[in-house]
Parts: structure tokens; sequence; C-alpha cells
């Protein structure tokens, strides 16, 4: 039987359009903030406290997920939210009201000093704040993976690629720890983004100002929530502004389009490093999860870097439509509220759904081609961009044509197109010491500028 009364049931018949309702965690934090105003409100005498607690408690219940079912309200609703926030009065105060055996009234009373206007927006903060918590875990955790296979693999020499084509060697150990530094940027940002985001509206009621709201409230209420939360919550710096504007969550919206980009480039790298086997660059080995064709036997498919990539692509998309329902701000209210609030969370719950995926059924799972690697760089023409110091450009690079041309070594044709000393050539054309050039080959002055002036006679 429905907890909730006239008011959700109008928006439920009007708002018959996207066909899902507010996300769980949206109403969770809804929830948490009619629990939160309901205990300040009986501190400052304004609730009995009778009703403030019966109030508390059934907000409690909401908030803990008991009740997600009596929230039929449509994420295309009004750009307020008002119909959502309605909802949560009802069902509240429905509940309430069989506690303590008297009627409970949802706007007077579950409403109390506050207005859909800072409702909303603190929800919206409130619930993307908490799940921040979440994908920074599996983010965090994606991120040692990597660095423990980087680790693994500062041995191993690969070639590089720019433009999809062979550059100088480096190690695959290094390919990985770039991918680590570029995950661990994206949380950095997520964080810096994060105390904007615990800077809340609420106590700001219709446009800012606090009307019907006790001077008290906002101070307490921000109290409130962060002991109840763990987080440090506090009230906006100007509720107006919090309230007329939704550029925190554009904000936190381009973060985690940064992050889904960063995913986007690791789920691409192993997509190429695992591409073959047999005609492909064959680097890695991706586990075996599923049959990768319906048709061809024994073909394996990079599922989880797929899936990766399809969730990385929806979470730029959401950002396009978080920035454009962000505009929609006229005056003193933005009012697409509820689909920022929407978009937002499934943005985080789908990069911390794809964090947990690569993290446990690709990065710790890849096995690594060490012989391939190394028949790979050593026949890398690009080596020769360690002898273009000493011999210059132009004859580095007719070197490296005809290693290409003859399906040769540069080591083999360099002896034979330079004077310098077979040993030096070795030690100069080593692939572990070119990928780690601090550490690498440099000719002495005297050996180095007698290879250069030789060269340069034989060449003229």
């Amino acid at each position: 039987m429905p907890l909730y009364g006239e008011q959700t049931r109008r928006a439920v018949e009007n708002f018959a359009i996207g066909g899902r309702p507010m996300p769980p965690s949206f109403i969770h934090a809804l929830g948490l903030i009619k629990a939160c105003a309901a205990r300040v409100n009986g501190s400052l005498g304004v609730l009995p406290s009778a009703t403030a607690a019966a109030i508390a408690d059934a907000a409690e219940r909401v908030a803990a997920g008991e009740l997600d079912g009596q929230f039929p309200v449509d994420i295309f609703q009004t750009g307020s939210g008002t119909s959502a926030n309605m909802n949560a009065n009802e069902v509240i105060a429905t509940l309430a009201a069989r506690a303590l055996g008297e009627p409970v009234h949802p706007n007077d009373q579950v409403n109390r000093g506050q207005s859909s206007n800072d409702v909303i927006p603190t929800a919206i903060h409130a619930s993307a704040a908490l799940e921040l918590v979440g994908l920074g875990s599996e983010l965090d955790a994606l991120a040692e993976s990597i660095e423990q296979r980087a680790a693994e693999t500062t041995d191993v020499v690969k070639t590089g690629r720019t433009h999809l084509m062979d550059a100088v060697p480096l190690t695959l150990g290094q390919e990985l720890g770039g991918w680590a530094a570029q995950l661990r940027a994206c949380r950095a940002r997520l964080a810096d983004a994060g105390v904007r985001l615990r800077r809340i509206a609420q106590g700001g009621t219709a446009v800012g100002t606090g009307l019907n709201a006790d001077p008290r409230f906002t101070e307490a209420f921000a109290a409130e929530l962060s002991r109840r939360t763990g987080l440090d919550f506090a009230p906006a710096p100007d509720a107006r502004a919090a309230i007329a504007s939704q550029d925190t969550a554009v904000e936190l919206s381009g973060q985690l389009r940064v992050l889904a980009l960063a995913l986007l480039k690791v789920a691409n790298d192993l997509r190429w490093m695992a591409s073959g086997p047999a005609a492909g660059l064959a680097e890695i080995e991706l586990p075996a999860l599923q049959a990768g064709s319906s048709i061809m036997p024994g073909k394996v498919n990079p599922v989880i870097p797929e899936a990766v990539a399809m969730a990385c692509v929806q979470v730029v998309g959401l950002d396009a439509a978080i920035a454009l329902a962000a505009q929609d701000n006229r005056f003193q209210l933005c009012t697409m509220l509820p689909l920022i609030g929407a978009d937002l969370l499934e943005q985080i719950g789908l990069l911390t759904r794809a964090c947990a995926a690569l993290h446990t059924k690709a990065i710790e799972r890849f096995r690594v081609n060490r012989e391939g690697l190394a028949r790979t760089v050593a026949r890398n023409a690009m080596l020769v961009t360690a002898l273009a110091p000493m011999i210059g450009y132009d004859r580095a690079a007719a070197i490296a044509r005809r290693a290409l041309a003859e399906d040769r070594a540069v080591l083999d044709i360099a002896r034979e197109q330079t004077t310098i000393a077979a040993d030096e050539l070795r030690r100069l054309l080593d692939p572990r010491r070119l990928a780690e050039p601090t550490n690498g080959p440099e000719l002495s002055r005297a050996s180095g500028d007698r290879a250069v002036q030789e060269d340069r006679q034989e060449g003229d």
C-alpha cells in the first residue's frame, strides 16, 4: 500500500516520461536531509521533540533504503524537484503519524524550515559526496593494482608507439606507471571538487534568503549532516548562488569526464596490446572470460576493456547533458535539478563499477608476452635515434630506412654505415639503456667527437 499522498500520486500521473524514478542514492540522501532537519528543528524548539523524533526515525528508514519502492516519481518531473521532495515529505509524514498516533503534516512539520529549492540542491551534493567515497576507493585500488604490475615489469623493455607507429623503447613498467599517474591525478581532481561539493544550500529555503527557517538552522543542519555521514559538510558561502546555479555539479561532472577519458585510454591501450594474437601486437594476453564469437570457435575478445570503454563514453554524454541542464538557471533557481542529480549519480556509479572491473578482471590478470616483446624491440628501427647525436639526423634516418627495407637489425646496418666501434654500437643501441636515458649510454666526449668527425668525413 502506498505511503505517499496526493501530491505524489499527481506527479506519477503527470510525469510518465522517463520510465524510471530518481536513483536510490538520491532518495537515501533525501532521507538523511529530512532526518537531520527534524533533529535540528527539535533541538531548536521549532518542532515538538516527540514529533521531531518520529519524523527523524521515519526519515532514517528512507535513508537506509527500506522504502525505495515508495518513491515512484519520474526523473523528468518539475525542474525544481518539488515532486521528489514532496514524495519524501508524504512518506515520512505517514510513518511518523503512525508512530505518534496523531497526524503529521508533510509541509508544516516534515518540510519545516525547508524548501524544495534548497533540499534538492543539497540532496544532489550530499548523494554525490557519499557516492564519491566508493568511487575513490575503487579508483585507489585500480591505481595500486596498476602500480603493482608496473613494479613487476620494470625489466620488460618494449617498443614505444606514437601515432600507433614504432617509437623509441620504454619499459612496460614505465608505460603502466604512466597510467597510474594519470589516474592518481584524476583522484586528486575529484578530491578538490569534493571540497566544494560538501558546501550545501540547505537553510537558504526558496531563494537563498532563509525565509521561514530559524536563523540558527543553517549551521546546525550542516553540523548534524556531518555528524551523521562522517563527511565535512558546511553551509555554502552564499546560499543564493548555491540555489540559483549548479556550478559545483558541473565542475564535478567535468572531473568525472576526465576520469572517463583516462579509463578509456587504459582500456584502449589494453585492447591494442592484446590484439591478435597471430596478426596483432600480442604484447599481453587478457584473461579468457567468455567465448568471443558465436561463429568463430576459440576466439577471445577484450570484453572488459570494451565494456569499460562504453561506460566511459556514456559518462562523457552525461556530462554534456549536465552542462546543458545547468545552463537552465533563470534568476533564483536552476530548473533541471532532477536531471542533474540523476545523471551525476549515474556517472559516479558507472565509473565506480568500471574501475572495479578493470582492476579485478583485466589489470590483475593479464599475462605479459615477454618473449614477443623482446623480439619486437630488437628489430625496432627507431633505436637509431640513439645515434642521431653522433652521426646526425639524416644519416640516422637512412640507417632506419635501410633496416626497415631489408628487415634487418639497426645494429647490423649501423656497423656497415658508421665507424663507431662495434662494442660502442651495442652499448648505444641497447634497448634497456635507451628506455632509461638518465642511466643510459653516452659516448665519452673523446670517443663521441672522434666518431662524429670520422662519420662526417666519410659522408663528405
